[in-house]
C-alpha cells in the first residue's frame, strides 16, 4: 500500500457522491484544457500505432530545441517529468539527498527508491517559505549531502528563485561535490519565464539536471510527457539507462503539436496571470482562511484559521463533488494547509460558493 506521504491529488477515478464528474481543484492542470491542436495530432497518428515509436524522438527533440532555444543533444525525454527523478537517482546514486520542504513528494520517493538517505531543509512560513541559498549551502556542508532537489516554482508553496541565483547555487554546489536537480514543471505558466529558467545554462552546468513537464501546461497528464536538460555527457548517460521506447508514439506527436501551438500558450499565460491573483484575493476573503500565499503559477496554497476544520471542509466539499488538496502529508507542513488549482472563473465561483456554504 502506498505510504500516505506519497499520495497525490487528482484521483478522479473514485465515483463522486453526487453522481457527476468531479470538479477537481486538487491537481494543477491548465484550466484551458487539452489544446485542439493536440487532439487533432492524436487522431491523425492513431493509425501509426502499428509502428514502434521513434526511439530517437527526432521530431519531438527538434520541436523542443526550437521552443526552448536549447541544443537537441542536451535533452533527455521522460514518460512524464516524474520518471526523470527516478532515472537521475538510479544513475547517479547519491548517498544523501537534501530536500527543501515542503515540496513535491516524488523527489523523496525517487531518492528513497535508489537507496539514498533523505534529509529535510525546512522552509519557514515566517519567511514566506522562501529558500535561503546561503543557509541551504550550510546545510549541505553539515549533512554532507551530495544532491539537492528543488522546485522553481516550488510545489506547493509557489516560491521562486531568479535564474542568476540558481546558476550561482549550482556552481557553488558543484564546488562542494553536490548535484542540483531543478524542477521547472510550472514555469511555462509564467509570462516572465525567461527571468527564472536555467534552460539555457543547464546544458553547460556540471552535475545539474533541469526537469520540465509538458503535461501540466498542455493539460495532458494522462499521456505522460516530460524532459530534462543537462550536459550532453549526462544526457547520454541517462538515455543509456532508460527504456528505448519510454515516450510513446502519441505522446511524441502530441508534444510536437503542443510546442507549435503558440496561440494556446499565450492564451494560457494571459489567463493564469489575470485569474490567479483574483482567485487568491477571493479565497483570502473566505471567513475561515488565515493566510493565502501569493500564486506564482496555476495554483495557490493557503492556511485555515483553525487547523482542525480542514477534514470537515475537505469532506464537505467532496460530498458536493469538489476535490481540493490536503497538504498535511507534505513534509514540513501540518494540518490546516490546503492547495487549490486555478481553474476557469465559473468553476472558481462554484468552489467559493460551496466553501461559503460549508463555512456557515
Amino acid at each position: 500500500m502506498k505510504h500516505k506521504r506519497f499520495v497525490h491529488g487528482g484521483n478522479v477515478y473514485d465515483p463522486a457522491e453526487n453522481g457527476q464528474a468531479w470538479l477537481d481543484f486538487s491537481a494543477n492542470i491548465n484550466p484551458l484544457g487539452l489544446p485542439d491542436s493536440v487532439k487533432a495530432a492524436i487522431v491523425a497518428h492513431v493509425g501509426d500505432l502499428v509502428h514502434y515509436p521513434d526511439p530517437e524522438a527526432r521530431a519531438l527533440r527538434a520541436a523542443l530545441a526550437a521552443a526552448y532555444e536549447t541544443p537537441a543533444d542536451t535533452f533527455v525525454l521522460g514518460n512524464g517529468a516524474a520518471e526523470l527523478f527516478y532515472l537521475f537517482f538510479e544513475v547517479e546514486r547519491p548517498k544523501r539527498v537534501l530536500l527543501p520542504v515542503p515540496s513535491f513528494s516524488e523527489y523523496e520517493r525517487a531518492a528513497l527508491a535508489s537507496g539514498a538517505d533523505v534529509e529535510y531543509f525546512l522552509l519557514r512560513e515566517r519567511n514566506g517559505f522562501a529558500i535561503d541559498c546561503e543557509a541551504l549551502l550550510d546545510e549541505v556542508r553539515q549533512t554532507k549531502a551530495d544532491a539537492v532537489v528543488l522546485g522553481n516554482p516550488n510545489n506547493p508553496t509557489g516560491t521562486l528563485l531568479p535564474r542568476e541565483e540558481l546558476v550561482r547555487l549550482s556552481e557553488r554546489l558543484t564546488a562542494l561535490g553536490c548535484s542540483l536537480v531543478v524542477d521547472e514543471s510550472f514555469l511555462d505558466f509564467r509570462t516572465d519565464e525567461a527571468e527564472h529558467t536555467i534552460r539555457r545554462e543547464a546544458g553547460r552546468l556540471p552535475h545539474c539536471l533541469l526537469v520540465r513537464s509538458l503535461t501540466k501546461f498542455f493539460a495532458m497528464p494522462g499521456l505522460r510527457l516530460g524532459f530534462g536538460v543537462c550536459m550532453p555527457q549526462l544526457a547520454a548517460k541517462l538515455d543509456a539507462h532508460k527504456d528505448v521506447w519510454n515516450v510513446n508514439l502519441l505522446a511524441q506527436a502530441a508534444g510536437v503539436a503542443a510546442l507549435g501551438d503558440h496561440d494556446y500558450q499565450e492564451r494560457s499565460r494571459a489567463f493564469v496571470a489575470e485569474t490567479a491573483p483574483k482567485f487568491a484575493e477571493a479565497v483570502a476573503s473566505l471567513p475561515n482562511v488565515a493566510t493565502v500565499l501569493p500564486p506564482s503559477a496555476n495554483f495557490l496554497m493557503l492556511r485555515l484559521k483553525e487547523a482542525g476544520e480542514a477534514e470537515h471542509l475537505i469532506e464537505s466539499l467532496r460530498a458536493r463533488g469538489i476535490l481540493i488538496r490536503d497538504c498535511a502529508n507534505f513534509a514540513g507542513l501540518s494540518e490546516g494547509w490546503l492547495r487549490l488549482a486555478v481553474r476557469r472563473s465559473e468553476e472558481n465561483e462554484k468552489l467559493l460558493a460551496a466553501w461559503r456554504d460549508v463555512a456557515k
